[in-house]
Order: C-alpha cells, then structure tokens, then sequence
C-alpha cells in the first residue's frame, strides 16, 4: 500500500527540499506546495519508469557531492586564472569522446550533469548506443589523461551509487 502511493519516496523527499528552496520560504503554504508536489508528481509519473534504479544513500553518495561541491570550486578558480591570465591562441580547447562503463540512464545523466556543472567543460552528447558521453573541454594539454580522470573521479563512483 504504502509503495503505492509513494513509488519513489526518494524522489519525493527531493522535490520536496527542491521546492522549499526554490521558493525561498518556509511558510504553511510552502511546505503544504511542497508535500504536495512531492507526492502527486512521483505518482503521476510512476507509470512511466520502467525499472527504478537502486541508488545507494550512504556514504559513497555523500562523498560523490562533496568530491563533486569541491571540484566546482577549484575548477571555478582554475578557469578565472584561464581567462584572466592566458591568450586565446594559449588554450588547447577540445572534444573528449569518454567510453562508458556504466548503462544506467540515471547515471550517465549524472555524470554528464556533473561535468556540466563543473566550470571547463560540458556534456554536449551521449551516443546512440549509450556507451560515449561527447565533452568539450576548455583547456586540456592531455586529452587521454582528461579521460582518464573523469572515469576515475566519477564513473567509479557513481558505479557504486547506481546499483
């Protein structure tokens, strides 16, 4: 019973921290909008998910965002000095094709929004087959070792979140 009518209870609890944040407010109204929108919106798309992925809560997911809370801010200071203190001609910007080894759709999303997310590059497209994620990269003198370190600092973790 209770798995009917909260599917995704995760998800739930997302959207209802996401809503309270977004509106900046923490009042009877909101939190009521928040409950909500928690629960008709993984209900009414229940339907639609065909398996529901199995994410692991615990320590390797915190770890991923605080990994993923630090390397956004390194990478912002890491792009200033890019642009503040190199020529154009300077910057050796190009496209990373990554082969994948996770197949999870939920996880490749996360791995692209978190290169997206990060300042200097951008998740421009997955293939057809799902086993390449196509990146651009603003300044990369080693492309393989670029490669090299996105699979080892997220793929692999995100393996283990994505069961």
């Amino acid at each position: 019973m209770m798995r009917r009518l909260f599917p995704h209870p995760a998800l739930s609890g997302l959207l209802v921290l996401v809503w309270v944040l977004l509106v900046n407010d923490i009042s009877a109204g909101t939190v009521v909008m928040a409950l909500l929108v928690g629960f008709f919106v993984p209900l009414f798309t229940a339907p639609y998910w065909r398996d529901k992925p199995l994410i692991n809560l615990g320590w390797p997911l915190a770890g991923y965002v605080a990994l993923v809370i630090w390397d956004i801010v390194v990478a912002n200071f890491q792009v200033a000095w890019l642009i503040l203190f190199r020529r154009n001609r300077d910057l050796n910007s190009c496209w990373l094709v990554i082969p994948l080894d996770i197949r999870k759709p939920e996880a490749i999303t996360t791995l692209a929004g978190t290169i997206s997310l990060t300042p200097g590059t951008v998740s421009a497209d997955v293939s057809a087959d799902g086993h390449a994620l196509l990146v651009h990269a603003l300044d990369a003198s080693d492309p393989e070792a670029e490669i090299a370190k996105i699979k080892a600092r997220y793929e692999s973790r995100l393996k283990r979140i994505f069961r």
